[in-house]
């Protein structure tokens, strides 16, 4: 076989020259990026001074309404001028979802100075959706296991279970911590929450065998069995929900599943209330069960220290649901009393207006009499 040499110098030149072409593009793109830097830096500078202006005209005004009776046209540019100020802090929150975000102190800790910001909508909200399959995923593989483990004792399978609850719940709190830093509004409980669990998690894993694991043991599969149900049909339904309401403008793009109940599930999701309030009970009972334990004769630190975390665990689920159930009843209440209002205003218009016609017919027929 030949060689042809020329041919290989031909096709390195032909390459050298898409070297060129790539080098060029790689210089305008390092230039891009140094102007979106740029960009980027005025921006969160323009946000700041913004927000620090408002803050001032803000303090002015309550200034000026507190020395000054205002006249009604006072009222209404006041008015307006309130309405404007909360449309440009929804404008300025916007503008701050495309501009990089400082790393929680959690991700600083467990990441360090990694820049964890996604700047491009559609990877968002495709983050926050493997962040729903991850955990959906990983509830059923963690009900499959717990079910096993109350068929078959087995000490390695109860520990690839536990390992696997303190992985799930330390790799929660990281992706939550992430998509906090991208714009998802998770409630504080919930990520306590999870950060609690974690810590739970991990004091079963070095619980060392003995009489009072075993004695714990099956009512703790139990419990992670009933939670890992309830959690399948909170996922399921709470997206149904999630969905419907983002497609109606109600809830933002990055709003998450998550193991409670929140304000916007009252809509169609109050069914699940029940449940989660058995779970919290089987949150107390596993506290009271471990607090009894602590009394046995082999009982070592893990036993009260999993019945303190028991316990907050379910004060923290118990407080955080009870307060918004209050809340959306009165809220229901409330629009049911504004609806009857309104109902009655129209009614007694509709009466008046009634009322002025008759009049008036009986005015015009007045007339035509005198006429005849």
């Amino acid at each position: 076989m030949e060689v042809n040499l020329d041919d290989y110098v031909k096709e390195w030149t032909e390459l050298s020259n898409e070297y060129k072409n790539l080098e060029t593009t790689n210089s305008t793109y390092l230039e891009l990026l140094e102007n979106l830097e740029q960009l980027q830096e005025q921006c969160t500078k323009q946000i700041k001074h913004q927000r620090y202006r408002m803050q001032q005209i803000s303090k002015n005004i309550k200034l000026c309404t507190k020395n000054k009776r205002l006249t009604p046209e006072e009222k209404d540019t006041l008015e307006d001028l309130n309405k404007n100020m909360l449309k440009r802090k929804a404008q300025l929150h916007e503008i701050e979802q495309g501009l990089p975000q400082k790393n929680s102190l959690y991700l600083k800790i467990i990441l360090g100075d990694v820049n964890v910001s996604i700047l491009n909508r559609s990877d968002k909200v495709r983050y926050k959706d493997d962040y729903e399959k991850f955990k959906l995923i990983l509830n059923v593989i963690g009900l499959f296991l717990s079910f096993l483990n109350i068929v078959v004792n087995y000490r390695a399978l109860e520990l690839a279970f536990i390992f696997l609850l303190v992985w799930y719940y330390c790799t929660l709190t990281i992706r939550e911590s992430i998509l906090k830093v991208n714009g998802s509004r998770i409630k504080g409980w919930w990520r306590v929450h999870h950060f609690i669990s974690t810590v739970c998690a991990g004091v079963l894993l070095v619980w060392p065998q003995g009489e009072p694991w075993q004695l714990f043991r099956t009512q703790f599969m139990y419990f992670n069995v009933y939670i890992s149900l309830v959690q399948y049909m909170q996922f399921g339904y709470q997206k149904g929900v999630l969905y419907r309401l983002k497609a109606l403008g109600e809830r933002h793009d990055m709003d998450i599943t998550i193991e409670g109940f929140h304000s916007w599930m009252w809509r169609g999701l109050s069914f699940l209330i029940p449940f989660l309030f058995i779970g919290y009970m089987f949150q107390a009972y596993n506290a009271w069960t471990l607090y009894k334990l602590a009394e046995h004769p082999d009982a070592t630190w893990q036993i009260p220290v999993l019945s303190v975390l028991f316990l907050i665990l379910f004060i923290g689920n118990t407080t955080t649901t009870m307060l918004v159930v209050p809340q959306k009843l009165r809220d229901r209440i409330k629009e049911k009393y504004r609806l009857k209002s309104l109902s009655w205003a129209l009614k007694a218009r509709n009466q008046i207006k009634g009322e002025k016609s008759k009049m008036e017919t009986t005015g015009s027929n007045n007339e035509c009499d005198k006429t005849k």
